[in-house]
């Protein structure tokens, strides 16, 4: 028997007949083609699962088991690694307070943060996770995990505090260590940071360095402290003051009250040379800020004799030698004029 054949007409080629059977074939592939491809407007994507208890602090695999989590479901967006097995939510997994309670559950329980991190721990601006900064017992075996620097040393109970809910070295401790360890100029800006916001004396510096004298960088320390201003207000201001000091001009007073004939108020200036009636202002974001306000001081200052000189951390970092022979010159022009 002949099968029936069925013209395409106008869609194809002119006098060629195909068979019915297989044309229907073809029509009903393309009309499933067109039903998986055809978009379904109105579909939402299910929502991870996200389990509230995880989304505040670290947890380890297990601790994601039971709050029935796999491990291909820490691989997604919402999670992220922080190392040593484990993982935190990704809005808090930048947060240092999470980062340190991460590395202290994989550490020895006699670890204590030390270093930059017992500073941040403390309120100083340093950076308290590049790399976390750890000081563990001498006979410790623990001697190397990534992204920690681990260091070994005696620390008494005395000495070991709770910040933020982590074990740290005392404010005096975290402080002389990186005084013995930091270059001179950033342990000075420490030091001044730390003595400026009064979480300790240059007595208490002065007290621990003669006690450990055998303490490696303790000669480093004591010229800290000799140099450490505690009316500095920022790290530029002491990298300001030591470049002067380093060149072998007078060390300026900080944070000085000026005042006309009359006793009124004009400023107070970052750095002060009394005798020659000379300020010296670090020109920092604050200055941008308060353009205005730095201007009409300034006037004042100079209307009543005083003068002025401003530096920028271009000037600080780009051209040193520029801004020694700037204030060496105004230093001995008023000399020579008295």
């Amino acid at each position: 028997m002949t099968p029936q054949t069925l013209s395409v007409g106008p869609v194809g080629v002119r006098g060629i007949r195909f068979p019915l059977f297989a044309t229907l074939i073809t029509l009903n592939a393309q009309d499933a083609l067109s039903r998986v491809h055809r978009p379904r407007f109105g579909a939402v994507s299910r929502a991870p699962h996200i389990p509230d208890a995880l989304t505040t602090g670290p947890f380890n695999l297990e601790d994601a088991r039971r709050h029935g989590l796999t491990k291909d479901h820490l691989l997604g967006a919402s999670w992220r690694r922080l190392g040593g097995g484990y993982y935190a939510f990704h809005a808090v997994a930048q947060d240092p307070n999470v980062v340190l309670a991460a590395a202290i559950r994989r550490l020895p329980r006699e670890a204590v943060f030390s270093g930059r991190t017992a500073a941040w721990l403390h309120g100083l601006d340093l950076p308290p996770c590049e790399p976390i900064e750890v000081t563990l017992p001498v006979d410790s075996p623990t001697s190397r995990l990534v992204g920690v620097a681990v260091r070994r040393s005696t620390v008494d109970a005395s000495e070991t505090v709770m910040r933020r809910g982590q074990p740290a070295t005392s404010v005096v401790r975290t402080i002389a260590d990186l005084g013995r360890r930091l270059r001179l100029v950033e342990a000075v800006a420490t030091l001044d940071m730390a003595l400026h916001r009064r979480l300790l004396e240059l007595v208490h510096l002065s007290s621990w360095a003669g006690a450990h004298p055998r303490y490696r960088g303790v000669a480093r320390l004591r010229r800290a402290i000799e140099l450490a201003e505690p009316a500095t207000e920022s790290v530029m201001e002491t990298r300001l003051r030591l470049l002067l000091v380093f060149a072998r001009l007078p060390r300026p007073l900080a944070q000085i009250s000026l005042h006309d004939e009359d006793g009124h108020f004009l400023g107070r200036p970052d750095f002060y040379y009394p005798l020659h009636r000379l300020a010296l202002e670090y020109d920092g974001a604050t200055h941008r800020e308060n353009l205005t306000g730095d201007n009409r001081r300034q006037n004042r200052m100079v209307d009543a004799g005083y003068r002025l000189l401003r530096f920028t951390a271009a000037d600080v970092f780009s051209a040193p030698d520029s801004v020694v022979a700037l204030v060496r010159r105004a230093l001995s022009a008023t000399t020579t004029t008295r």
